[in-house]
Order: structure tokens, then sequence, then C-alpha cells
């Protein structure tokens, strides 16, 4: 994976989110701010799966022309490997190992961030994948399940499977997207692993990018929500990372984005369903409306049809304000990202 690296600044990389980050999101991201590469929604993989074929659109169909990443997720080595193998089919840069999930449904079948509690089984499963995987074979985890003081084992198993790349959502399976990120575990791996290290978990701007990057040395920078509500932070973090100006977008930007978004999201449906678009775009809006004027994420909440929804967008964000480019500190969806900036005074 070194060889996707920048020469000057870290990787930007694009966080898989079910359901968020499918084939319309990366389209319409890519028109105003790539990543360097992509990596997929997670393909569950279980002794009777087969890969999912909205999935593999965004492989062969992918609109970027970037590196894309294959994630798989489950806890049947068998059935791992034959995904993995077929999956090597299609134009992927590789494959990647989703250890950090931290659903309920997902913990109690021992896959994403559960395989976390079972060291000895990881080892085998890593042991094994590796083996079978002739390309890339990254690894995207949590720093512990329950308590990040596990992350010093979970660290030595990572080193024993000449990995190609860790990626590390700073956070526990338990603490799950709350809370401060443990900067000391990325910058253990970066210091400890051969292979890079990308950094996951609280960016939301440049500054706080800034700050992750300088606390950890870590290679890379992964960024999942804060790519949502602000889909040019590519662009920003390229433009900070080179000492460089960049624009800021209108409240008018956002509205634009928003209906491009809506529009791909319509197009891609098999049996278009208004009430089921409204609420694929309110999953969207969830993040987009942090920050934003009070009252207008009720109002999208309530909302049931597209004219009302396209209605709110035009009422609150048809004006050119330049957009707040930070969430406010208090954010349930973007919490402790607060605690970077103050590490880094």
């Amino acid at each position: 994976m070194r060889d996707l690296l920048p020469a000057h600044r870290p990787a930007f990389v694009l966080a898989p989110m079910q359901a968020i980050t499918d084939l319309p999101f990366m389209r319409v991201l890519a028109r105003r701010s790539s990543p360097d590469w992509f990596v997929t929604e997670y393909f569950r993989v279980h002794p009777a799966s087969s890969l999912n074929r909205q999935l593999l659109r965004a492989l062969v169909e992918n609109p970027t022309q970037r590196p894309i990443f294959a994630q798989i997720i489950g806890s049947d080595l068998p059935s791992l490997c034959r995904a993995a193998t077929a999956l090597a089919a299609y134009p992927i840069a590789g494959i990647d190992l989703n250890l950090g999930c931290p659903a309920p449904i997902v913990c109690r079948k021992h896959a994403g961030g559960g395989l976390l509690r079972h060291p000895e089984r990881l080892h085998r499963l890593l042991g094994g994948l590796r083996e079978a995987i002739a390309g890339r074979f990254t690894v995207k985890s949590r720093t512990g399940f329950a308590d990040s003081g596990e992350f010093d084992h979970l660290l030595d198993i990572f080193s024993r499977h000449a990995l190609d790349g860790l990626t590390l959502h700073a956070r526990t399976v338990q603490e799950g997207y709350h809370g401060p990120v443990h900067t000391a575990c990325v910058r253990a791996a970066a210091a400890t692993l051969a292979c890079p290290v990308i950094a996951n978990g609280n960016i939301v701007d440049a500054p706080t990018a800034l700050a992750y990057h300088r606390q950890t040395a870590a290679a890379g920078l992964m960024i999942g929500r804060g790519a949502i509500r602000n889909p040019w932070i590519f662009s920003h973090l390229q433009a900070a990372f080179e000492a460089r100006p960049h624009e800021i977008p209108t409240h008018r930007n956002l509205l634009e984005y928003i209906r491009e978004l809506s529009a791909e999201i319509a197009g891609e449906a098999l049996r278009y369903e208004p009430l089921g678009h409204v609420q694929r775009m309110k999953r969207t809006l969830g993040y987009i409306s942090h920050g934003l004027a009070a009252d207008f994420e009720p109002q999208i909440r309530r909302c049931r049809t597209p004219q009302e929804f396209e209605a709110i967008c035009q009422a609150h964000l048809d004006h050119d304000a330049p957009l707040p480019l930070r969430p406010p500190g208090d954010s349930k969806l973007f919490s402790g990202f607060e605690a970077l900036l103050g590490e880094d005074i």
C-alpha cells in the first residue's frame, strides 16, 4: 500500500459507512473532492453468502478513477477466503477486513468488532487470509473491544501477519462513535508496524486533521461522517497540508450537493418509493444538519414527501452565507473532536 501514499502529505481515505457511502455518494463526492482511495461498504460473508451485486457495481462502475478497496466482514475463515478470491477478479486495490463494526447484531456473530474479543481466533483468521490473498490485504480495527488497554495485544497480533495496511478507528467497540479518540494507540501502531497506519475518527475539518496527524505520525487519515457533512473536505485537507487557502462553500453549494445526491439515489432505485427515498435522504441529512439553523433538522425529521423535503432544504439553504466548517462541540454525532484540538495546543 505504500505505493498509494502521496509523497508530501498523508493519504486521505473515505471511510466506508453502510447504506451511506454507496455508489451514488461516491459519484457526488468525486465531483467536489476525492480521497486518494475509497473503501466499499462491507460485503457480508458467511457460508451461504454470495457477493452483493449492488456493492460490486462500485468496483466495476467506479466513477472516480481512484483505487478502491473491497471490504469484507465475517468470522468463517473458508467463506472469507472464498469471498476474497472471488473479489480478486474485480478491479480492486486490495481486500480490507472489517474488525471495527460495533453493531450488536454483528458482534454477537463474532464478526466486525466482535472478533476483537477472541484474540487467538483473530490470529488464526488473519493468518489464513494472508495466505489466501495474493494482493494487498489490509485491516480496519478498533483499539479494543471494551478497553483500549487491549490494544497492545492486538498490535502484537497485527505485527505477525505481514499486513499491507492498518486503519485504526481509535475508539473501542463499546465506545462506538462517542468521545475522544485514543491517539496514543495510533501513535504506537505507526511506530511499531512495518505497514502504513491510517488514523480514523473525529476528523471534522482541516484543523482536526492536522492535529490528528501531528499527534500520531499516521501515514494517512480516514474520514467518514466529516465527508458526508462536508463533501469538499478532501480538497480542504489537501490545501491545509500544502499551506494554501481554500474556498469556503456556501449554503447554496450545500443545497446543490443535497439535490444532486437525492437525484443520484433516486436514479439508482430499482423501484422508486417517495417515502422510502425521503427516509434514505434523512439518514444523510442527519450528518449534514449539525451546525446549521436549529429548526432545520427537526423540520427534516418530520417531513414525509420529496416535495416537503425540497421545500425545507430550499427555505434554509438557498442563500450565499458561508457554511460552518466545524460541527458544534456538543454534537452527539460528532463527539469528542475538540479533544484533538486541546491536545494539540
